[in-house]
């Protein structure tokens, strides 16, 4: 396994910026416009679905009961919408090296 990283905005932008000849400024904006779209749609309810990549989803979880794992005492979970991504087929494989 590679050395773990994490892929930042800046990241990104810097990809764009080489692949597409852009300055850092029109990258970022790129950047951050497709974020705010995806942002926008989960927000308004919608799926939103990267061919190839995958589908983020938002969800209702209900109001549940729960325990504190450091005292056990019970504990009500409030109700509250999730954010969930499910991997396209293609990407499992990329992944997987197949």
């Amino acid at each position: 396994m590679k050395n773990a990283r994490t892929l930042t905005r800046a990241d990104l932008a810097d990809a764009i910026t080489k692949e597409f000849r852009v300055t850092k400024f029109v990258a970022a904006d790129i950047v951050e416009d497709v974020l705010d779209e995806i942002s926008s749609a989960l927000v308004d309810g919608e799926n939103v679905k990267i061919s190839g990549f995958g589908t983020f989803s938002v969800r209702q979880k209900n109001e549940r009961m729960g325990r504190n794992p450091k005292t056990l005492e019970a504990a009500v979970i409030t109700s509250r919408k999730a954010i969930s991504f499910k991997a396209s087929a293609m990407l499992k494989k990329t992944i997987n090296g197949k």
